[in-house]
């Protein structure tokens, strides 16, 4: 239970049973990751007063403590007091039967979005076709990693930060070799880090004192630099590629990770046909600067172990502008994957961790017919993605494009993709059977 929950929170998530926030929505980190593992969840609870010190939470006069139980309904998103009893659900034979049917008039591709050789595994049992989206940072948040990456972010000098890369370059390429492991024959695209670099430091004075001891330096030093970190509006600041061109020995390190990892495989026989996705760019020289280092990266790993694997670089369609310019990207990237999480967030101008106070508002008095957060808004969103799609093949005829927001798992959504005649959706591991049928029910549809 969280106010809100932050990449710092993944062990934690990882071990509860359920999880609820006070703030957020569709997109929140919270949902986005308790969808990834199939876990119940429920974001945007405003009337929730939850007080860490107290480890209390009040709704109205009732106060919880901690150990009091509560159950909660993830399809409607009430809370229950009380422990309800459960049941673990079953797939029957009908289920099968209709994913046997779904795959036959299906011609869309339904991939999933997986961080970890288990969520990949999971979606590949439910007929997933690949990866459209490995999220990165959400590896680096482990116990053993968390400190060399704070020790990356902390340090001033170039050396300093390659030393830190270094130690976490056989902790990625151990964690890429176990997702192309599980989609062995299978295209898997992997995000380079996308979020601001605050969310990886410590908040908490207790934490960053014993950071400060770790890494032997002050704790004013530490202070200094998570104060320096901060962002009036992370979400447009400094992430994704921003992040790479700042410092290219990220990038350099992640390309590095992925390539050795497709031959180490390669070497016991396995097939990775992996594809790294450089994130929110906005003009073709951000394209074009991120993709040199990881060629060039590719190329001298091509080098040191006398050996190649074919790969492609492309990138995440994500900012408006990026729609506007997309023949002049098409001449240079090998796909487009949309982000559809942000490109609404930004198409709207709504923050999808906040627009929870007033979505449910604007649906009720007729504003809008549906959380744009939930169900892609085709008339304005969608014809960005139109946009984008059409000036891309314009330039590219046999482009690679799809989309990894958590709209790949709508079905309405699906189907509009399928009109658009993007190549595959990518959604969440427990969404994939409801994107398979959605994808067989839009070409059945558009036949009759």
């Amino acid at each position: 239970m969280r106010i809100e929950t932050s990449p710092e929170d993944l062990e934690g998530m990882n071990i509860a049973r359920g999880i609820l926030t006070a703030r957020g929505g569709m997109t929140s980190h919270a949902a986005v990751v308790a969808r990834g593992m199939g876990k119940c969840c429920i974001s945007g609870a405003g009337a929730l007063k939850i007080n860490y010190k107290t480890r209390t939470l009040k709704v109205g006069d009732k106060v919880y403590h901690e150990g009091d139980w509560i159950s909660l309904n993830g399809s409607t998103g009430n809370i229950i007091e009380g422990k309800v009893a459960t049941s673990e659900p079953e797939l029957s034979g009908e289920f099968a039967e209709i994913m046997t049917l779904s795959d036959k008039y299906a011609t869309m591709q339904v991939r999933t979005n997986a961080d970890t050789p288990n969520d990949a595994k999971v979606a590949r049992n439910f007929g997933a076709q690949g990866i459209g989206l490995t999220r990165t940072e959400h590896m680096f948040f482990e116990v053993d990693r968390i400190k060399a990456m704070r020790e990356m972010i902390l340090s001033d000098t170039l050396i300093g930060r390659q030393n830190a890369l270094e130690k976490l370059l056989p902790m990625q390429r151990s964690d890429f070799e176990g997702i192309f492991e599980a989609m062995q024959g299978l295209p898997v695209t992997v995000r380079l880090l996308d979020p601001p670099l605050h969310e990886f430091v410590p908040h908490q004075l207790e934490t960053q004192r014993s950071l400060a001891e770790e890494m032997h330096i002050t704790l004013e030093a530490v202070k200094i630099k998570v104060a320096e970190l901060e962002e009036f509006n992370p979400m447009l600041g400094h992430r994704g590629c921003r992040l790479g061109i700042t410092y290219p020995e990220i990038t350099e390190m992640q390309a590095r990770a992925i390539i050795e990892a497709a031959l180490n495989l390669k070497e016991r026989g396995i097939v990775a046909k992996p594809e790294i996705m450089i994130p929110l760019i906005g003009t073709l020289t951000e394209f074009e600067s991120q993709e040199a280092v990881i060629r060039e990266t590719a190329n001298k790993v091509f080098k040191e172990r006398n050996d190649t694997v074919e790969y492609a670089v492309g990138t995440m369609i994500e900012i408006p502008r990026a729609t506007l310019i997309a023949d002049k990207i098409a001449k240079y990237a090998d796909f487009f994957s949309f982000g559809t999480n942000d490109l609404t967030q930004m198409a709207f101008g709504y923050s999808r961790d906040d627009a929870s106070k007033f979505l449910p508002i604007y649906i009720e008095k007729g504003i809008l017919t549906a959380d744009p957060f939930e169900v892609l808004d085709q008339e304005g969103v969608g014809q960005l993605v139109e946009m984008a799609t059409e000036r891309g093949r314009n330039t590219k005829p046999k482009l690679k494009v799809g989309i990894c927001g958590e709209h790949g798992g709508d079905p309405s959504s699906v189907e509009f993709c399928y009109r658009t005649g993007l190549n595959y959706v990518s959604c969440s591991p427990y969404r994939v059977p409801i994107a398979r049928l959605a994808s067989a029910q839009a070409a059945i549809k558009a036949s009759l």
